[in-house]
């Protein structure tokens, strides 16, 4: 990690993100290093739930043993296949064996869905997981995550179109809230026009978060790309000082 970088981010976020949390991060790797392993699910756990943790300063490691949850397994790469019966589960149910969650009105839409849905392949790595102002020399972020409230979103939406010709510079497909956080965002990386994702959609992921909180989440290159336009777009001007003070007060509250 370039430490200029670091620290120069961290600067510029809170001068004109006063108060809001830092985004976090992760990235693949062999060596978890004195990351701690995120513990091991009793049941079915949402990662959504285990990012509050991260959110608030715990860096974590995640591997094919402590996510809880089918999805979450699928969008971190470690798993290529979907639960029996998923087609009903997302959709209208099937009586006597999954309860649906009626996010599809069927299951032929589900199954059409899913059909070459994008895959990461994690090949044995486990996934970091730290706070912005936590990465050190030797850490590679390949994704920022941000959670935001609206005004937070608004400057971070605005500022990923600042160096844009096109209007769909941040987009959202439909899925799980990991998909939205991690599977998207890091394909994206890949790709010469990198796009941001506006996620947490998700009801079934919604209740791990603040009800006033959305993600944005995006490939690190890019992310870098908007903070070196921070101090010549918008975030200067008179309209966005009056946002920043708003921003500084609902943070405090």
């Amino acid at each position: 990690m370039d430490l200029h970088l670091k620290e120069k981010l961290t600067t510029l976020w809170e001068k004109y993100f006063p108060g809001a949390e830092l985004p976090i991060t992760f990235y693949y790797t062999h060596d978890t290093g004195s990351v701690p392993l995120a513990g091991k699910p009793g049941g079915h756990r949402c990662i959504i739930a285990d990012f509050l943790k991260v959110r608030k300063g715990q860096p974590l490691a995640f591997n094919s043993t402590n996510i809880g949850c089918g999805g979450g397994l699928k969008y971190a790469g470690y798993k290529t296949t979907q639960g029996p019966n998923f087609d009903y589960f997302l959709s209208c149910g099937k009586e006597g064996v999954v309860e649906g969650e009626r996010y599809k009105k069927n299951p032929q839409l589900v199954r059409k869905m899913m059909d070459g849905f994008p895959e990461i392949h994690a090949n044995g790595h486990s996934m970091i997981f730290k706070r912005w102002d936590q990465l050190e020399e030797h850490d590679h972020p390949e994704v920022v995550i941000v959670f935001a409230q609206p005004d937070v979103l608004s400057g971070l939406f605005m500022l990923a179109n600042y160096d844009r010709a096109g209007n769909n510079n941040v987009v959202t497909p439909m899925g799980s809230g990991c998909s939205q956080t991690m599977l998207y965002p890091y394909l994206e990386k890949e790709k010469k026009e990198q796009k941001a994702y506006l996620g947490m959609f998700d009801p079934s992921a919604r209740p791990f978060v603040e009800k006033n909180i959305l993600t944005f989440a995006l490939p690190v290159k890019r992310f870098t790309e908007m903070i070196e336009n921070i101090e010549e777009s918008f975030l200067i001007t008179d309209t966005w000082k009056t946002l920043s003070r708003r921003i500084e007060q609902t943070e405090k509250k």
